[in-house]
This record gives C-alpha cells, sequence and structure tokens, in this order.
C-alpha cells in the first residue's frame, strides 16, 4: 500500500503543475479508504496537507465501513483533521446485511458508531440501503428508529440499484429478486415521515441533515463545482472537460511513477450534456433548480408534471413535491432536451 499512498501524492503534483488547487472540501471515498493501515492513512493526509493551501479548507470527509475503524484509528482520523465521516451502515438486521453481501453485524456498526462519537469526530453520517428485496416496511421503519436513537447528524438513504456486472442484477434477471415500485415508494415516504419528525432536514433526495449538518461537499458536487478526483478510476470534472482514471490499481501506479498523468477517458461536456447534468442534480436539492434550465421544447412536459402535483414553479425555481421527490428520476428525463 505503501506505493499506492505514494503514487496519490505524487498524482496531486502533477496535476498542481497545470491547475491551481485550494480545496474547498477534501472527500475519501469510492471503496473504503478506512481499510488502510494508521501508518498509510496518516502519510496519505499528512502528505495530501502539506501540499495543499488548505486555508479555505471547510469540510474533511471520509467513508467509512463498520470493522475497519477501532479507536486508535479513530482518534487518528481527528487528530489528522477529518471532519466527517460516513459510516456504511447498510441496514441494522442481518437477513438484511447477508443479502447485501456484508461483512459485519449490527451490533458491529453500532459499535463503531460509538467509536466515532468518543473520538469526537465532529460529524458522522449513516448510510443505509432501502427497498431491498425481502425487506418489509415494518423492518425498514425500526432500522430508522435505531438510527434516529444513535442521535446521527446526517443520515444518507438509497433505493437500491441493479448494476451492470453485478451479482445483484444477474440475480434479478434470474428472477430470484425481485423490484417492487410500490415498495420503493412506500420506503421512501416513510423516511421523510420518520427523520423529519425526528428534527432532519430534507436537503437533497437521498440525504437528510440535522440543522446546520449538512454535508458541504455533497452539495457542491450537486451545483456543479469543479472537483479533482485522485487514485485508481477517480473522476474529475475542470471548466467542463471530464476526466476518468485507469480502473486497475497496479496500472495506475506505474503511469504516475513514468511521470503519467494516469486518465484513460476524456471529453468536454457541450451544452447540452452539460445542462442534462445540470438538470439530473439539481432537482435533487430541496431548493430546486432554476427555470431557465427548461429549454423551450419541453415546457409542455413541465406543465404536465405540475398537472401531476409532481412540482411546483414559483421565484424562478422548479421544485419536486413530496409524490415529486419518490420519482424524481423519472421527472429528470422528461425534462432533458431532445437530442
Amino acid at each position: 500500500m505503501g506505493a499506492f499512498v505514494q503514487a496519490v501524492l505524487r498524482e496531486l503534483e502533477m496535476h498542481q503543475q497545470r491547475l491551481e488547487i485550494r480545496p474547498k472540501t477534501i472527500y475519501f471515498g469510492g471503496g473504503t479508504p478506512t481499510a488502510l493501515s494508521e501508518t498509510h492513512l496518516a502519510t496519505l493526509l499528512t502528505g495530501l496537507r502539506e501540499r495543499l493551501d488548505c486555508s479555505g479548507l471547510e469540510e474533511f470527509g471520509m467513508e467509512a465501513n463498520p470493522k475497519t475503524v477501532g479507536a486508535s484509528k479513530a482518534r487518528l482520523l481527528r487528530d489528522l483533521g477529518v471532519t466527517r465521516i460516513s459510516l456504511g451502515v447498510q441496514a441494522w438486521d442481518e437477513p438484511t446485511l447477508k443479502l447485501l453481501g456484508r461483512d459485519h453485524a449490527p451490533d458491529e456498526a453500532q459499535e463503531t458508531y460509538a467509536i466515532l462519537r468518543h473520538a469526537e469526530i465532529p460529524a458522522v453520517n449513516v448510510d443505509l440501503m432501502f427497498s431491498i428485496p425481502g425487506q418489509s416496511l415494518a423492518v425498514w421503519e425500526e432500522g430508522l428508529r435505531q438510527t434516529i436513537a444513535l442521535q446521527s447528524d446526517h443520515v444518507s438513504c438509497y433505493n437500491l440499484t441493479y448494476e451492470e456486472d453485478t451479482e445483484f442484477l444477474n440475480k434479478l434477471k434470474s428472477g430470484m429478486l425481485d423490484t417492487d415500485v410500490d415498495r420503493d415508494a412506500d420506503h421512501f415516504h416513510s423516511t421523510m415521515d420518520l427523520l423529519g419528525a425526528a428534527g432532519f432536514e430534507h436537503y437533497e433526495i437521498s440525504n437528510y441533515a440535522k440543522p446546520g449538518k449538512r454535508s458541504i461537499h455533497n452539495q457542491a458536487y450537486w451545483r456543479g463545482a469543479d472537483y479533482l478526483g485522485l487514485g485508481p478510476s477517480a473522476a474529475s470534472t475542470h471548466q467542463r472537460v471530464r476526466w476518468t482514471n485507469v480502473a486497475d490499481t497496479t496500472r495506475y501506479i506505474s503511469l504516475v511513477k513514468e511521470g503519467r498523468l494516469p486518465a484513460v477517458e476524456s471529453e468536454e461536456l457541450d451544452e447540452r450534456a452539460w445542462l442534462i447534468e445540470r438538470i439530473a442534480l439539481e432537482l435533487r436539492l430541496v431548493e430546486g433548480m432554476a427555470e431557465e434550465r427548461v429549454v423551450s421544447s419541453q415546457k409542455g412536459e413541465l406543465e404536465v408534471l405540475r398537472n401531476e402535483g409532481l412540482l411546483v414553479v414559483e421565484n424562478g425555481k422548479v421544485r419536486l413535491t413530496r409524490e415529486g421527490k419518490a420519482v424524481s428520476d423519472r421527472i429528470a428525463e422528461m425534462l432533458i432536451p431532445d437530442a
């Protein structure tokens, strides 16, 4: 792992030769960064701070899975300046965790959460998944109540998606698993009700925060800020140019050692591609999307959606209603301009 850590730091140095980088947020995700040893974490995080101007840094976040963070590592992360941890709990019951292929038990997730709190990490987020085959509404609601009882600052609730080349999609195609639109909506609306009653602000389709605890990093992404990704498979966007790094870790390290940027795909977003992305992301936010994003050819669709009670248009903003939030992807597709 030492070679990997050095490669990430070296990639940053290469980008600094052509870009001015003063981060507002730093986020470690895309896997389980807390699986790194304390030594490697210290080298990586210290190295980043030594190389970057962090005078404007507002948030330093990291993903973590239960069983990968003990008391010593939690204190280290706090001392290295990590201000937010997103804990991948996913579910609070054994059958659902088993179906998801997770290797932790509910009590281990609760123990890890307690460790992070005891270490005084400023904000701890709980990540959950809903509408999982076999997961009843009662089971989902009980998991939400357990999360609320923890007094978490922030909760992310994601609808299970079936990605290409995954065991879940294969099981779905073979009939071993099922999708259920009604289950999706029931779980989604229950989430809004229970977390709302517990004092959480529903500020983005999948995200709920106590006052003052919204994720700065995620909001910047949804609002279209530029971002630089480091490491294998990392994606970046700068002035509407997007690139993605090579996925293979060995190849990534090799390219960086040779002094070559590890990007393998690059594209410049044209006006339509940029607009499609803005619609899809901005609609997810509680403040909604600028009405001007809707081109003239889609005004009719906008009116249909408004008449269906799925969105409202006021003060130059298009915002989703309670019912609209449950079908946000469908709404975004209807508002995308024709090719």
